[in-house]
C-alpha cells in the first residue's frame, strides 16, 4: 500500500487526491487529507462570496471525492504544532503532498496602512464568510459613509458587491448573523474600486464585473477621464477576449453617465489610474486615501505623474494579491512566496527531497481560477507516481491518527465535519433562516469532537459483552 497525506482540503488538495486514487500505475493507494481547520474545502468555503452559490455548490463535487472509502478527511490538525513537524509527517506517510495555497495578503507598502479602518480585504471576506480566525466585530461599518477597495480584480469586486448590496438580499446566504446584522447596520453608501491601471489591464472576470451593475439598489459610475488614458479604450478590438469585454462594459456604464444614479441607496465609483500614495488619519482612524495619477509607460506598466487626489474614506480594503506563508521546516522562496520545486517535487538545496510535494498557489503562486487547479495536481502527482516504487519500500512510523492524538491533537474525522454541518442548519433554522456557519472555533470544535465521543462511546458499547 502506498499511504499518502495531503495537506490542505481545498480544491488544489481535493484535486490532488482525486488524481491519486483514480490513476491505475500504483494500484492500492490510501490518501488522508489533513487541514488545519475542522471544515474542509478550502477557500471554497471560506473564500467564495455567499452570495455566489452556483460557484459554492463547488462543494458538492468535493464533497464526492472526500467520501471515497480510500480518501479519509482529518482536520483540526496543524502542521508545525504539537511537534507535528514536516519531517514527523513524513515518517507516517510515504509521501506528502503540500497544498496550503497563498495565505496572507499582500500589503500596500505606503504610510497610514495599519491605522483602524484600514483592512486587507482578505480579513473581510474571512470575516462575512465566518472564517473562525475573522474578528467577529472587527468592522465598524456603522460610521463609515465611504470606503475605498484598493485592487481591480475578483477579489475587489467581491467586497465592493458585499459592501453595496442590502441585508436583506444577504439574507438567504449561509453569511454568519452577526456579519448580516452589522451589513444591514452599515453606514457605507459609498464605494470606490480604484486601480493603478486601466480598465484593458484590470484581472477581474467580466461576469464578476457584470454582477454590479445589476445590484437592485446601487449604481455604478465611471469617470470617462480615467478611461481615456486607457490604450485599450478608444479601440479594444485588438485586446484578448476577456479584457475587451471588460472593457465594453466599462464603456457602457461611462456612457450611461448619472441616468441611473439619482435613486440608488449605494453608488459604485470605478476610477483608474491611480496609486495610492498614502492612507490619511481622521479622529484616530483612517479617514481617506492619497492616490497619484498614473498613466501608461508604454511598456504595459505605469507611471507617476505627481498629480494627486484624495478620497475620503472610513474604510479601506486593500485587494492587491496573495502570498505564499513559510512553514516551518519546507523550503520557501521569499521572493515569489512559494516552495521551490521541479514539476512538483519540493527542491531541499535544488535536490527533489524523497516524498515530499507541492501542488496549488504554493507551488505556482495565486493565480488562476480553481479550475486551474486540476492540472497542476495532475502534474505533481504524475511526479509522486513515478517515484513511488522508491517510496513505497521506506518503513512508516505508526498509524498517523494514533500518532497525531499521542502528540495532542484532536483530529476531527468526516463524521465531526457532517455533525457541524447538521449543527449550522439547525442554527439557521433557529434563526428562521437556512444553514447558517458557525463563526468561532469553540462553536465548530464543540459540534464535531461531541460527535467524536458518541462515536467511541458507541464503539466501547459494542466491544461490551451481552449481559
Amino acid at each position: 500500500m502506498l499511504r499518502v497525506a495531503v495537506v490542505g482540503s481545498g480544491p488544489s488538495g481535493v484535486y490532488t487526491a482525486q488524481a491519486l486514487v483514480q490513476q491505475s500505475l500504483v494500484p492500492d493507494v490510501h490518501v488522508d487529507v489533513l487541514d488545519r481547520l475542522p471544515c474542509p474545502y478550502g477557500l471554497v468555503r471560506y473564500g467564495v462570496a455567499p452570495d455566489h452559490e452556483k460557484i459554492k455548490s463547488l462543494q458538492n463535487n468535493l464533497r464526492t471525492v472526500l467520501e471515497d472509502e480510500r480518501i479519509a478527511f482529518i482536520g483540526n490538525v496543524e502542521i508545525g504544532t504539537r511537534g507535528l513537524t514536516p519531517a514527523r509527517l513524513l515518517g507516517l506517510y510515504h509521501a506528502v503532498v503540500y497544498c496550503v495555497g497563498a495565505a496572507r495578503d499582500r500589503r500596500l507598502g505606503v504610510p497610514g496602512e495599519d491605522l483602524p479602518g484600514s483592512w486587507s480585504a482578505t480579513d473581510f471576506v474571512s470575516w462575512y464568510s465566518a472564517h473562525p480566525d475573522a474578528a467577529p466585530d472587527g468592522f465598524a461599518l456603522a460610521d463609515a459613509r465611504s470606503a475605498v477597495v484598493v485592487g481591480v480584480g475578483n477579489v475587489a469586486v467581491d467586497v465592493t458587491r458585499i459592501l453595496s448590496r442590502g441585508a436583506a438580499e444577504l439574507q438567504p446566504t449561509d453569511v454568519p448573523h452577526a456579519a448580516l446584522g452589522a451589513l444591514a447596520r452599515s453606514g457605507v453608501r459609498e464605494v470606490h474600486m480604484v486601480g493603478r491601471r486601466g480598465p484593458s489591464q484590470a484581472k477581474f472576470t467580466t461576469k464578476e464585473l457584470r454582477e454590479l451593475g445589476g445590484l437592485p439598489d446601487a449604481s455604478v459610475d465611471v469617470e470617462p477621464s480615467d478611461l481615456l488614458l486607457d490604450p485599450g479604450y478608444a479601440d479594444p478590438s485588438a485586446l484578448p477576449a476577456v479584457n475587451r469585454r471588460n472593457v465594453e462594459v466599462v464603456r457602457g456604464w461611462a456612457a450611461a453617465g448619472d441616468e441611473a444614479s439619482q435613486d440608488a441607496g449605494h453608488r459604485i465609483r470605478l476610477r483608474f489610474f491611480l496609486r495610492p500614495v498614502e492612507l490619511l488619519e481622521s479622529g484616530g482612524r483612517v479617514g481617506g486615501v492619497r492616490f497619484e495619477r498614473t498613466v501608461p509607460d508604454g511598456s504595459g506598466g505605469v507611471r507617476g505623474t505627481g498629480t494627486y487626489e484624495e478620497i475620503e474614506a472610513q474604510l479601506v480594503l486593500r485587494a492587491v494579491g496573495y502570498r505564499g506563508v513559510p512553514l516551518d521546516g519546507l523550503p520557501f522562496d521569499p521572493a515569489r512566496g512559494t516552495v521551490p520545486h521541479e514539476a512538483g517535487r519540493v527542491l531541499r538545496d535544488g535536490a527533489a527531497s524523497p516524498g515530499e510535494y507541492v501542488a496549488g498557489w504554493i507551488k505556482r503562486g495565486p493565480t488562476g481560477v480553481i479550475g486551474t487547479n486540476r492540472p497542476c495536481a495532475k502534474e505533481t502527482v504524475t511526479s509522486l507516481l513515478a517515484d513511488a516504487s522508491a517510496l513505497s519500500g521506506r518503513p512508516l512510523a505508526g498509524e498517523p491518527l494514533r500518532v497525531l492524538r499521542e502528540l495532542g491533537h484532536e483530529p476531527v474525522q468526516w463524521p465531526g465535519w457532517l455533525a457541524i454541518e447538521r449543527a449550522e442548519a439547525a442554527l439557521g433554522s433557529s434563526l428562521g433562516r437556512r444553514s447558517v456557519k458557525i463563526p468561532d472555533w469553540p462553536g465548530l470544535l464543540e459540534a464535531a469532537l461531541e460527535e467524536g465521543v458518541q462515536q467511541e462511546q458507541s464503539a466501547v458499547q459494542g466491544r461490551q459483552p451481552a449481559a
